[in-house]
């Protein structure tokens, strides 16, 4: 199919050095197509989906981080030390 409007598009670009109104409808037809394909949500060749699962792996590293961050970040490595010197006291 895509294959079929490419070469739809390149005639009709070729109509044009004709008549310049081909010129107008190759870009309508660009414009429309292109549209089309923004709205479906798939990429040029991607069917399975495979944008969201890299999507979902990204967003679950990102949260892993900040996570991370938060506990062993500068601000609140005090904190975190105070908390272990207690339960180290309180085990002994």
């Amino acid at each position: 199919m895509a294959i079929l409007l490419l070469l739809l598009i390149v005639v009709l670009f070729g109509l044009g050095f004709l008549n310049p109104i081909w010129w107008v409808a190759a870009a309508v037809l660009v414009l429309v197509a292109g549209r089309s394909r923004r709205d479906r949500g798939s990429g040029w060749g991607r069917r399975d989906g495979s944008d969201m699962r890299e999507y979902r792996d990204y967003e679950a590293r990102r949260d892993r981080q900040d996570r991370w961050d938060r506990r062993y970040s500068r601000r609140h490595r005090a904190r975190w030390r105070r908390e272990d010197r207690r339960d180290r006291e309180r085990r002994a």
